[in-house]
């Protein structure tokens, strides 16, 4: 029993004095030497730079001060440009002047005097009705009038000589003016057996032929005034007081590509369409060449404030959030987030009614790494990005530095070895 438990004794005594040794060899190692200064410049224990760490040192990981390196950026600065106050609407073309022409009188047609799409002047005469009817009604007219008028004057002869009533002139008197108003009904009857045209312009396609019995009101044939044409389109009734007569349009077409028709305002309806809300404006455009044709669907820009000079921005410096706009604006090398308000976009720019000065410099591209405060590096915004110019040379990003500990470095990317200092 006695030996056992002096066996145990010396098991416990070895391993103390195992731990022992251990524990004073790491301390002496973690402790510095005697003599070294750990903050002197000069010393076994001194750092670079004068006790910078490896990691604060220039040309380490973190930058110059331990700081994050700059964010590059393309950045612009605010100008100025014309940009117009425009409502954007739709509408359609109508003739100067449309009408069809339809027979007054019952009758057959004799004569259809024009050609279909062909162009014709005003008063010129379009169809003929058969006359016969309204003329021998004329000469009936004609012969009661030549009657009443020579009974009258002889009434008048015998009622200055006495020898008729007062009376009896009256009547032939009376009898005289029907006859004339008789022979007035005829001849407009007979007038109305041809339809000429109200004004000049285009006819249009008839649907009638030589022969057929039209009555009062049938439809004959449509004619069109097409220059100016005019175009009718609404907005909303909160335009309002931006609207008024004489105000610039520019009208483009579907149909026409890449055309675009000056007109003015000449006519506001008086009356807001309860329907929609809005009010029906009436412009004029010129159609001296006939392109465009009544019925036509247009898109209307109304020019309600002349072109002056405002900020404006490319579309990309913009950053969205919810319905707000913002834009990094670089300051002393640094962004801060910024709100501004927005007014007209045209042609890939937007204005800045608020927010900005003229001159300020604003990041267009690499938003989605800052935030306010951050360092930036800024460099110009091309004016034409393209696949081939961000694939050219001088564009193309600088190839990655080789690292400088670990890793495999290849020999074009390899910076030469520098010698180790001789103690």
């Amino acid at each position: 029993m006695n030996k056992a438990v002096a066996g145990m004794l010396v098991v416990l005594v070895v391993a103390a004095a195992a731990g022992g040794g251990y524990w004073y060899g790491a301390l002496r190692n973690a402790a510095p030497p005697p003599g070294a200064n750990a903050g002197g410049a000069g010393g076994p224990g001194a750092s670079p730079a004068g006790g910078k760490s490896a990691a604060g040192a220039p040309g380490g990981p973190g930058g110059p001060g331990g700081q994050a390196p700059a964010v590059a950026v393309e950045s612009t600065r605010v100008g100025t440009a014309p940009v117009p106050q425009v409502i954007t609407a739709v509408g359609s073309l109508r003739s100067d002047e449309s009408v069809t022409l339809r027979p007054e009188v019952a009758g057959r047609i004799t004569d259809i005097m024009f050609k279909e799409g062909e162009r014709v002047a005003k008063g010129a005469t379009l169809v003929r009705l058969d006359p016969s009817i309204s003329a021998a009604d004329v000469q009936q007219a004609r012969a009661n009038l030549t009657l009443a008028q020579s009974k009258y004057d002889r009434a008048v002869d015998l009622a200055s000589r006495n020898f008729i009533s007062g009376q009896a002139k009256d009547e032939a008197k009376n009898n005289l003016e029907v006859a004339q108003a008789a022979f007035a009904l005829a001849s407009a009857k007979l007038a109305k057996t041809e339809l000429k045209a109200p004004f000049s312009g285009l006819i249009g396609l008839r649907v009638v032929s030589v022969g057929d019995y039209v009555k009062e009101g049938a439809d004959l044939v449509n004619l069109e005034s097409i220059d100016p044409l005019k175009v009718d389109f609404r907005v909303p009734e909160t335009f309002l007081r931006q609207v008024q007569v004489g105000q610039s349009v520019e009208v483009t077409l579907d149909a026409l590509p890449g055309k675009t028709y000056d007109g003015k305002v000449f006519a506001l309806n008086p009356l807001v369409d309860a329907a929609g809300r809005a009010i029906v404006i009436r412009a004029q455009v010129r159609n001296q060449d006939t392109s465009l044709r009544p019925g036509m669907f247009a898109r209307v820009r109304l020019i309600t404030r002349e072109e002056k000079e405002a900020m404006v921005l490319p579309e990309q410096a913009l950053v969205p959030q919810g319905s707000e706009q913002y834009v990094f604006k670089v300051v002393d090398g640094k962004v801060s987030r910024v709100k501004v308000e927005t007014g007209q976009r045209r042609d890939g720019k937007v204005e800045i009614v608020a927010g900005l000065t003229k001159g300020d410099e604003v990041v267009t591209a690499g938003q989605l790494k800052l935030r306010d405060g951050v360092q930036v590096r800024t460099a110009a915004a091309p004016a034409n990005k393209s696949p081939a110019a961000a694939a050219s040379p001088e564009q193309a990003p600088a190839p990655p530095r080789a690292p400088t500990s670990g890793g495999l470095v290849s020999p074009a990317n390899a910076e030469p070895a520098r010698s180790a200092p001789k103690s």
